[in-house]
């Protein structure tokens, strides 16, 4: 397949980009991944990858993440490592209603206000999947291979210059240049890695936008703290200024934390954008369909928006 012209060339190898290349490839199409840097280098590598899809804005998110929510759900019954089905709390530190999404989900119940840290004064409980995300996007790289597609380490400068009748643009932040979209906006995430002393359920603030917030999401041995949501930063270094902050704020919910050793530090370009870009354009005949601009929710909504690139693609090939 690496010699012979692709149906489809994908943009992008983070988890919107490699999910949607399993899902064409899967169908039968012959797909070649096209991106700068591999997956395990992308933002979605950094990601603490609970699902949750709050933070990203189109009219499809409900039907979304709940297709994301059943497909995480059905890998940790069939056994998958990468995924865990984890309980836990999101919280709220002004009092506002438990959201709709949230009530058909496993093990919800209102929190009591005595379940709830200080400074929270609205939360509720439920059932996430949490996923680890290095390990996770690996094993999606294999399903591509074994579905016969290819992944190649390259840079793409033009959507209209490619050797395929299709391009799939999952290009993340580099729409912003590449489309090019301005409505694109970098937000720099950083996560600190602990080790975990004891915590089995996830912590989540609840917050009306992608901001600072306060999280902890149990991976095994590993306990990832957020966050922060830096706007218009793309240095991928993190900042140990905003790391102790983060590190501050966990140890107000679980006490451990404050003398846990530190792993490691995670940072990542969010791609922002008022809008999800989930749709097919047609550059003077060359067929792109767009898929970018995920924000916070590019795990949370990966499956279900690669079945609507499914049906976009399939009506152009």
């Amino acid at each position: 397949m690496t010699s012979a012209r692709p149906d489809v060339l994908l943009i992008g190898a983070g988890v919107s980009g490699l999910t949607t290349a399993v899902r064409l490839a899967e169908e039968g199409m012959r797909v070649r991944v096209r991106a700068r840097a591999r997956p395990e280098l992308t933002t979605s590598a950094a990601a603490g990858a609970i699902w949750d899809p709050i933070y990203a804005s189109h009219r499809l998110v409900p039907r979304w993440s709940a297709r994301a929510y059943d497909v995480f759900r059905d890998m940790v019954l069939a056994g998958r490592p990468e995924v865990r089905l984890v309980h836990g709390i999101e919280a709220s530190r002004t009092p506002i209603p438990s959201p709709g999404w949230a009530h058909d989900l496993p093990g919800f119940r209102e929190c009591d206000p005595g379940e709830l840290p200080a400074g929270f004064v609205s939360g509720w409980h439920y059932t996430a999947p949490i996923i680890a995300m290095p390990p996770y996007l690996a094993y999606l790289e294999r399903r591509l291979v074994a579905a016969g597609g290819t992944l190649e380490i390259a840079e793409v400068r033009s959507l209209r210059e490619t050797p395929a009748p299709v391009v799939v643009n999952c290009s993340g932040i580099g729409a912003r240049e590449l489309v090019p979209d301005p409505e694109v906006e970098p937000i720099r995430g950083q996560l600190v890695a602990v080790r975990n002393p004891g915590v089995t359920d996830f912590f989540a603030e609840h917050t009306a936008e992608l901001d600072e917030m306060t999280y902890l999401l149990p991976q095994g041995e590993i306990l990832l703290l957020g966050g922060s949501a830096e706007k218009g930063q793309f240095d991928p270094q993190p900042d140990l200024t905003v790391a102790k902050g983060i590190i501050e704020r966990c140890a107000g919910i679980v006490p451990a934390i404050a003398t846990a050793p530190v792993l490691g530090h995670r940072t990542g370009i969010r791609p922002n954008r008022p809008e999800i870009r989930l749709e097919h354009e047609d550059l003077g005949g060359q067929q792109v369909v767009h898929n970018y601009g995920h924000s916070g929710a590019g795990v949370s909504l990966s499956w279900g928006c690669a079945d609507s690139v499914l049906e976009l693609v399939r009506a152009v090939i």
